[in-house]
């Protein structure tokens, strides 16, 4: 398998750069949406994109941080000084900030049309997976789409519950696929309380979906280049994403061959 690729995606405000993992052959292959965490498109991401894509699926990871230019380049060894981790964290609040569940939704429909366009996707819903704030914007794109993404893996997202009117939790009752969550232990912006609103929303909307704690697991656990890596949660995040995917948009008769 090729290592993943630079694109370029368009959307209404200028392109996006994004990584492109693709398995072996021509296809078409079922697609995958990778949302980033906040840290950005990095050798870690494009290893993950390369990990899904050599189980069958064409992945794209767009810079969701583009209307600042190409993805800034973060310094994670920052995060183990107390002052730089705290300048780290002042560049990127404003950018996760700045992504509005508008804006989620209008790049969500460009990522949507660029992997529609291509002769090696397979015609049909995509899967979406996030990590950390991409979690929860992949549950806006999903709430947003919910005939063009058929399943979302959310992975120790935070802030899914908020006090806010747009709060995510909000606006399940549009969504039409599976989802799945995995909740990192003991996470100040995913608690046990938001966990239970969470839950109570999806059963209220009637969705299908599945939502664990992952007992002992910090806040960015699948991050393999922070501290925050937790390998027993990573590897069972690689089972539940594939056991996902490979029942949904990845499902036999969607496969080549």
């Amino acid at each position: 398998m090729a290592e993943p690729t630079t694109v370029q995606v368009p959307t209404s405000d200028g392109a996006a750069d994004a990584y492109l993992a693709r398995p072996d052959g021509d296809g078409p292959f079922p697609a995958v949406l990778f949302f980033m965490d906040a840290f950005g498109l990095r050798p870690r991401l494009a290893e993950m994109a390369g990990r899904i894509a050599a189980h069958g699926y064409l992945v794209l990871v767009p810079n969701l941080f583009h209307r600042t230019g190409p993805m800034p380049r973060f310094d994670l060894a920052e995060l183990a000084d107390p002052q730089r981790r705290g300048e780290l964290f002042g560049r990127i609040v404003p950018l996760i900030s700045a992504l509005t569940p508008e804006l989620v939704a209008r790049d969500t429909g460009a990522y949507l049309d660029y992997l529609a366009a291509r002769a090696d996707v397979t015609p049909g819903p995509v899967g979406i997976v996030g990590y950390c704030m991409g979690g929860t914007n992949a549950l806006r794109a999903i709430e947003a789409h919910p005939d063009r993404i058929g399943a979302l893996a959310s992975f120790h997202a935070g802030r899914v519950v908020t006090d806010g009117p747009d709060s995510p939790h909000r606006g399940v009752g549009t969504v039409t696929g599976e989802l799945y969550f995995a909740h990192a232990d003991r996470d100040e912006s995913m608690t046990g309380e938001h966990i239970a609103a969470l839950e109570g929303a999806l059963d209220a909307a009637g969705v299908r979906y599945r939502s664990e704690v992952y007992a002992g697991a910090p806040h960015g656990f699948t991050m393999a280049d922070t501290a925050m890596y937790d390998e027993q949660a990573t590897e069972r995040h690689w089972t539940a994403l594939f056991d996902l995917l490979d029942r949904t948009v990845g499902g036999a008769d969607r496969r080549p061959g």
